[in-house]
């Protein structure tokens, strides 16, 4: 199962990456709140699963050290709403520790890889 995870800055997506490769899943964070490509995820990863992870701009000033206005976070959700319309999971990061966002993921690619081979039988 091919993943991709998409988010604003700090929200949490590199960290992800890591921790669910380290698991063993084909994961990939795409820095899509970057892009006015609005399919640009798509293009880069051909994913079967998206992951939406997402971040208040004082979690997001916070976790970054910087002091970004509420009008950058709103142009990178106006590029990430593409992506956000097409996730299956949409996870909240601001009050969760990495640990917890690793848990829920896994926990929702668990179930989503049992309901895809319930289909496919």
């Amino acid at each position: 199962m091919r993943i991709t995870i998409v988010g604003p800055c700090g929200a949490g997506k590199t960290t992800l990456e890591a921790n669910l490769t380290k698991l063993g899943y084909d994961a990939r964070a795409v820095a899509q709140e970057h892009s006015e490509v609005q399919t640009m995820w798509q293009r880069l990863t051909r994913p079967d699963v998206v992951i939406y992870l997402d971040a208040s701009l004082a979690t997001i000033n916070a976790r970054r050290g910087v002091n970004w206005e509420q009008s950058y976070l709103d142009e990178m959700n106006r590029r990430l709403a593409h992506a956000r319309a097409h996730a299956h999971f949409y996870l909240d990061t601001n009050d969760l520790t990495i640990e917890e966002v690793c848990a829920r993921v896994v926990e929702f690619l668990r179930t989503e890889d049992e309901r895809r081979r319930t289909e496919d039988e």
